[in-house]
């Protein structure tokens, strides 16, 4: 699917990753591979990538869902500063060890509603609160079994801790358009913006900012 893929949770637990120790309490929603090939030091490109990819600014659909989510964000009150990070939860920074916690985290964009919490050689995280969820945005660079021994991907996690009733009904509502729809053109988008990178052309506006 555009060179992306669901894959099995164990894809993202399985591996050491940082993000293991401030989560314990969170639940691993989705895992996706990243149509991103490259080498074992491309890392840096996939970074650079996510600081400009804005899923909002996605296809016609994905940017409707978007409109949508936000207006009945607005209507409903789910968006409220006092639903957010550092008021209805504390942010996960707090929890960070102090090599992450004093490490640069040059992710968030403006407008972004998602902060972020650490970058390493070999993953980012970003975290984003509301009056349903405590959702973490994680993003690694693994080795691509498909692609061979010196062949590397982006792989891609979302953790929840919905807040009450009310998340779990929440997540359970917008799980057929996350999967169906938000996903698969998200990923579409991506592949683009990562071949074109790669081969050095003008990224196309679809999907960056």
């Amino acid at each position: 699917m555009f060179g992306s893929a669901p894959l099995d949770k164990s894809d993202h637990t399985k591996r050491p990753w940082r993000i293991h120790d401030v989560t314990k309490d969170f639940q691993v929603l989705d895992v996706w591979a990243l149509p991103t090939p490259g080498g074992a030091d491309d890392f840096a490109q996939l970074v650079d990538l996510w600081s400009t990819f804005d899923p909002g600014q996605s296809s016609a659909v994905v940017r409707a869902l978007f409109t949508i989510r936000w207006t009945l964000g607005r209507v409903l009150g789910l968006d409220r500063a006092e639903t957010g990070l550092g008021a209805r939860v504390e942010t996960l920074r707090d929890r960070l060890p102090d090599d992450l916690h004093a490490a640069p985290a040059n992710l968030a964009r403006d407008q972004s509603p998602f902060r972020p919490l650490y970058l390493t050689d070999d993953e980012f995280a970003m975290e984003i609160a509301n009056q349903t969820v405590h959702g973490v945005l994680h993003v690694g660079w693994v080795p691509d079994a498909a692609g061979g021994s010196r062949q590397f991907r982006g792989q891609m996690a979302v953790l929840v801790r919905p807040n009450g009733a009310l998340g779990v009904a929440y997540m359970a509502a917008i799980a057929p358009f996350r999967h169906l729809i938000v996903y698969p053109l998200m990923m579409r988008d991506i592949g683009q913006a990562w071949r074109e990178r790669r081969s050095g052309s003008a990224p196309s506006r679809r999907g960056l900012r």
